[in-house]
């Protein structure tokens, strides 16, 4: 069988070998310009603001988006639309109570702000809850990956795991973040020209054209995006796209994941001045409007079709648009196409690598050895240490893209385990910027409290009462955070007078 799917589609798997190929000596070749850790983590902060915002939309989409997306649209409609305009509104908040703070000093981590306000130990609560929830997050989406490169080679998922996990990890080690926002830039024009590419010939073979797909989706409610229900019960709390969830949810979401999570503000600090990184954070957001918009329509068309041909859709849906790609477009284009879905994936995962290994080194290994004293050496041995963090957490997300091939649909379980820590994340980093008073156990304490409270909404109470929708998890957390940070801080400050 897999002999026979080389010799029928031995263009399409000439293209996605070419650009696997390509794509890693292209992102090879950046390692002359890495001499310091600066230039290791943050580019040099050479980068342009359009380099950086594109890298921005390419570390926000991964291959969960790709083949996830299509399949909400697939079942149901537009309504995740709801939640790219939270997206916006975040990136609002971000640009005035984040940035200012950022560049403010040197920062390579997110989690030194931290340090700043409250002290060494919540940096490294921070820091250790980002390598955790990173982790597991990362992990569902290299095992997205193994769904796409299993349809096209007929491989194992372990496998495909290795192979795109190998490739990935050879330029992010050579060329660190300066490979990881150029590389990034060249893949994200490659799947949005996949995307749009597909959407073409979907159209094609659909009995009829955009006239069937108005005529057939339309009345179905497939083209519906907002639903501004607002009945206070617990069913409103267990709905993920509504109006309501997705401007708020979709908002508390983003100032977690780009205001707080290394991954997004590493990209963010990696700008040659504040004004550059707010233009590239405005800009990722018009950009990722657009390539939701393109994804969602395409499985919209994808239901049509199979209406339409009577064709039974594969089974998981999560191989529904890999699936179609690769067994109705022309020999080339349907390589092409996978390529796209592959950049995505290299784009993302080397994003994860990158602020894995800086924030291992900077938050943890850099203060311990801040005594060794600085220099060439010190730099040189920086650098060592830098790539081979990267090294040991692409073997540690190897183990967890094995692991999470049972842990259910791809797209929103990504988004949910995020979910479950970013509402402590963003509460600890707003009692940082928002108060004056609250002091670091307190703050602790607040994040604490967060964590348990997001543990049991999610596994706890979904077992025995209404489920609560992922989209409203951040806010949930972020407010227990924020509230008990606030209470703990004033019980303290009674207590001490108390003792005068």
């Amino acid at each position: 069988m897999l002999e026979s799917a080389f010799l029928m589609r031995s263009l399409d798997l000439a293209v996605v070998a070419a650009y696997l190929v390509g794509i890693t000596w292209f992102g090879a070749r950046f390692r002359r310009g890495q001499k310091t850790l600066r230039d290791y983590f943050l580019g040099g902060r050479k980068a342009p603001w359009w380099a950086i915002s594109l890298s921005i939309v390419s570390a926000e989409t991964s291959t969960l988006t790709i083949i996830g997306t299509p399949t909400l649209a697939f079942t149901g409609n537009l309504g995740f639309l709801q939640v790219v305009l939270g997206y916006l509104l975040a990136r609002l908040v971000i640009s005035v109570l984040f940035l200012p703070q950022y560049f403010r000093g040197e920062m390579y981590t997110a989690y030194e702000l931290m340090q700043v306000r409250f002290g060494p130990r919540v940096r490294k609560l921070t820091a250790a809850t980002f390598l955790v929830v990173r982790t597991l997050a990362e992990g569902v989406r290299v095992f997205a990956i193994s769904i796409v490169i299993s349809i096209v080679l007929g491989t194992g998922e372990v496998a495909s795991i290795v192979v795109i996990l190998c490739l990935t990890l050879f330029y992010t080690f050579e060329g660190g973040m300066t490979a990881v926002i150029w590389t990034d830039v060249v893949q994200m024009c490659l799947y949005v020209l996949g995307a749009i590419v597909s959407f073409l010939v979907i159209l094609q073979h659909i009995p009829g054209g955009w006239p069937t797909v108005l005529a057939v989706a339309g009345p179905a409610g497939k083209f519906r995006v907002f639903d501004f229900g607002l009945e206070f019960s617990p069913q409103f709390f267990s709905r993920p796209y509504t109006f309501w969830a997705g401007l708020i949810g979709g908002c508390f979401l983003t100032t977690a994941s780009h205001g707080t999570e290394q991954l997004m503000v590493q990209r963010l600090l990696a700008a040659r001045t504040h004004g550059q990184s707010r233009a590239a954070l405005l800009a990722s957001w018009v950009v990722i409007c657009f390539q939701f918009s393109l994804f969602l329509l395409v499985g919209l068309m994808l239901s049509v079709y199979y209406s339409q041909t009577h064709l039974r859709p594969p089974e998981p849906l999560d191989r529904l648009y890999p699936s179609f790609v690769w067994q109705h477009l022309p020999p080339g284009l349907a390589g092409l196409v996978v390529a796209a879905v592959l950049a995505a994936a290299m784009s993302n995962l080397s994003a994860a690598l990158n602020s894995l290994a800086s924030t291992t080194i900077m938050d943890f290994l850099r203060p311990l050895a801040a005594r060794g004293g600085t220099g060439p050496a010190s730099e040189a041995r920086g650098l060592r240490q830098a790539r081979g963090a990267t090294v040991l957490w692409g073997l540690v997300l190897f183990v967890v893209g094995w692991l999470a091939r049972r842990w259910g649909p791809v797209l929103e379980t990504g988004l949910s385990i995020a979910s479950i820590a970013y509402g402590g994340l963003l509460g600890v980093f707003l009692l940082g910027v928002l108060t004056k008073r609250v002091g670091e156990k307190a703050a602790m304490g607040g994040m604490l409290a967060g964590f348990a409270v997001m543990i049991y909404v999610s596994a706890i109470h979904r077992h025995y009462f209404t489920p609560i929708a992922w989209t409203w998890y951040v806010l949930i957390g972020t407010s227990v955070t924020f509230l008990v940070g606030s209470a703990g801080s004033l019980l303290e400050r009674r207590s001490g007078h108390g003792h005068c």
